[in-house]
């Protein structure tokens, strides 16, 4: 009996836990603060039982986030292809080729995310080990290249202003970010992606390209682009290592309540020299087929500040 092809959209079950888990995140936090002070309080009185009752319904809560957010594999979609959005040699890093969820999370629409750094073949990448991992994200090649839009579309949202911080490349700087990390998740999806542009590219899937580079930001909400559209340029924001770009298709404009969804980039070819199928495992590289990138001007255009 011949296998049916994968379907164009998640099952609905995939989709309504993508939902459940961006609201219960904050039912859980609010339940389990709330019920803590009211048992502080109330102690042994009937205000403390309510308490205990709220904080037990926030742990439940807490549970069903955890188990929808970390859930091993993903249901069988027909990915979208999309343009390459960068230009040259990348390595890429978490890839959903590797495993699904590929960023060990669900959450903010990650399940099928890939990190792309730039990897130049004229150059030695520098050696992960216990020094030299704190160094401006400038050191770093892929600092500053442009960032392409994967499709035509709408901008949805853009988010500007925040610093593109040091490398976090050694042990030390992997514990740091690990530290910094359980901070930016309190804070939200801003906090973890930095920099980043959500587009619209109909069907209702949305593109984010995040860890953009400030004040690189060409575009603003409501712009409509062309596939190939330069809208900014790599960098080190937010929840990062070193300068790269964080790619990931979704089905909701906001990461906090959307569903990941699978994708492959056209017009590139891996390390074996043929055209990918998918996008290559974690640690090969893709190289784009379309001529080489205009380089970035030294200084970006600033960003208005309604968009930032």
């Amino acid at each position: 009996m011949p296998r049916s092809d994968p379907p164009d959209r998640p099952p609905a079950w995939f989709r309504i836990a993508a939902r459940l888990r961006g609201a219960l995140t904050y039912v859980s936090v609010f339940a389990l603060l709330g019920g803590a002070v009211a048992v502080v309080a109330g102690r042994d009185g009937p205000v403390g039982e309510v308490g205990r009752a709220v904080f037990y319904a926030g742990i439940g809560a807490l549970a069903v986030v955890m188990a929808a957010t970390l859930l091993p594999g993903a249901p069988a979609v027909r990915p979208r292809t999309l343009a390459a959005p960068v230009r040259g040699r990348w390595r890429t890093v978490n890839s959903p080729a590797n495993r699904r969820p590929s960023h060990g999370t669900h959450g903010l629409g990650q399940t099928h995310a890939v990190d792309l750094v730039f990897d130049p073949a004229d150059r030695t990448p520098p050696r992960f080990g216990w020094t030299g991992g704190f160094v401006p994200p400038s050191a770093r090649p892929g600092f500053g290249q442009p960032v392409y839009a994967p499709a035509e579309g709408t901008v949805v949202a853009v988010r500007d202003g925040q610093r593109d911080h040091r490398c976090r490349a050694s042990w030390p700087g992997l514990v740091y970010l690990l530290v910094e990390g359980v901070v930016r998740e309190l804070l939200g999806p801003r906090f973890l992606l930095g920099n980043h542009i959500v587009l619209d590219v109909g069907g209702g899937e949305y593109v984010v390209l995040a860890h953009l580079r400030r004040r690189s930001l060409t575009v603003r909400p409501g712009a409509r682009v062309a596939a190939g559209a330069v809208l900014g340029g790599c960098g080190n924001s937010g929840n990062s290592s070193e300068p790269h770009l964080h790619l990931q298709l979704m089905d909701h404009a906001h990461p906090q309540v959307a569903a990941g969804l699978p994708f492959r980039l056209a017009d590139v070819i891996g390390d074996h020299g043929r055209p990918l199928a998918g996008l290559p495992p974690t640690g090969e590289h893709l190289r784009t087929t379309r001529p080489p990138a205009p380089t970035m001007p030294t200084r970006a255009r600033p960003v208005p500040d309604a968009v930032r």
